[in-house]
């Protein structure tokens, strides 16, 4: 029997389980088949892969998913007032290259929100960088002036020790 992966998910994945889902959804088929087929083709299982679709991924689907719901609506009806079944290139054709436009468009939308992410942790990194560098001058000046102190203490210690001599002789 194969290892089951249980690591963590990764985007692609998440893609993956959502195409795979949302097609078994316009085809008509059950999720738990979907499921099952996500978890072949990544080798995990089906109930890690329902989990992960139910607690994280469909909640980032609604409108993908109302669409595929309606497009199997239409289907069964065009099925129904024609009296045959669909042919199969068409609509699996139609659905392949609806999921290729969907994934490209989340593919670049997530892309320009994690540049927008990496773009507002920049401006937040120069501005603690900015006050680092602030904060490390002031440390310095202290420094300089605690050292200066330093030398004048031990100065006045030392007249103080040598006037104490001197009484001492007298």
């Amino acid at each position: 029997m194969p290892a089951v992966r249980q690591d963590a998910w990764t985007k692609e994945e998440d893609l993956l389980l959502s195409d795979i889902v949302l097609r078994h959804i316009r085809e008509g088929s059950t999720q738990l088949r979907a499921f099952e087929e996500a978890g072949k083709r990544m080798n995990r299982t089906a109930a890690a892969c329902g989990f992960r679709w139910n607690s994280y991924v469909r909640k980032q689907y609604a409108s993908e998913i109302e669409a595929a719901k309606k497009e199997r609506k239409e289907r069964k009806q065009l099925v129904r007032d024609s009296g045959r079944a669909p042919a199969e290139e068409g609509p699996q054709a139609k659905a392949t290259l609806f999921d290729a436009i969907r994934i490209l468009q989340q593919l670049a939308e997530k892309s320009r929100h994690e540049n927008g992410k990496l773009s507002a942790s920049r401006r937040g990194t120069e501005e603690w960088k900015t006050k680092y560098e602030a904060l490390l001058q002031k440390y310095l000046e202290e420094k300089e002036k605690h050292e200066v102190l330093q030398k004048e203490y031990s100065a006045l210690l030392s007249i103080m020790e040598k006037a104490r001599q001197l009484a001492e002789q007298d």
